[in-house]
């Protein structure tokens, strides 16, 4: 997979994409992450990549020239599945979302900034609006990592374990179950009796059991859309 990712903090990705698993999928060469600082395609000697709203009212709006010059650069080299912009007022991600864009080739994803962007990049460029949530962030570029990480650990290859993601949150509908590991006992506390019994049966027994009591206690909304 290809991800071009277009900001005014190019430096911002530093050091996430140099550590934990994008750089793991990059060294495997299951992910190729390519970051564009907007401000090479900004206008004037000063590179200006944004400007004050029509109508006047507080903040910046990013400008559309430097946008559409570098999404034109891009998708005139190559197809892009999806040219992604993280927003409040987007589609809500979730785990399916996730999978789903874990099968794309090649994906844009733009970080916006300031106030916000011009509604025409939004409404020519832009295929996909994401949001991660009913919150504000100042900019575009944690969501980016955000949507880059849940999508990265799904792609072949990357997960030292591959199984274990089978067993995630969401995957199924419901919650993951509680883990435990050593010691067996700390302070008193101690792990559930059946996960040390070495009966493979009934651990999973239990591990289900708890995943649906834990969805039925923190997202009870989860388990009208599946059957138990």
């Amino acid at each position: 997979m290809r991800v071009d990712i277009i900001s005014v903090l190019p430096d911002f990705f530093d050091s996430p994409l140099a550590n934990g698993l994008l750089r793991i999928a990059r060294e495997k060469q299951r992910l190729q992450l390519h970051v564009h600082s907007l401000r090479e395609y900004g206008l004037g000697k000063y590179k200006q990549v944004d400007d004050t709203p029509f109508g006047g009212g507080a903040g910046m709006v990013l400008r559309v020239e430097p946008v559409f010059a570098c999404i034109e650069k891009l998708k005139a080299d190559r197809d892009y599945d999806e040219v992604i912009f993280f927003t409040p007022d987007g589609k809500q991600f979730n785990q399916s979302e996730a999978n789903r864009h874990a099968l794309d080739r090649n994906l844009i994803l733009l970080c916006g900034h300031y106030k916000a962007i011009d509604e025409r990049i939004r409404e020519t460029l832009i295929t996909k609006e994401i949001s991660l949530g009913d919150f504000v962030l100042s900019g575009g570029e944690l969501p980016a990592l955000i949507f880059l990480d849940s999508v990265a650990r799904l792609l072949p290859g990357v997960l030292h374990d591959e199984e274990s993601m089978l067993t995630d949150s969401f995957q199924d509908g419901k919650l993951d179950c509680a883990h435990y590991t050593r010691p067996s006992e700390f302070r008193g506390m101690k792990v559930p009796d059946v996960l040390l019994s070495g009966n493979h049966k009934k651990i999973e027994e239990w591990r289900l059991e708890n995943a649906i009591e834990r969805t039925r206690q923190r997202r009870p909304d989860l388990l009208k859309d599946i059957n138990l």
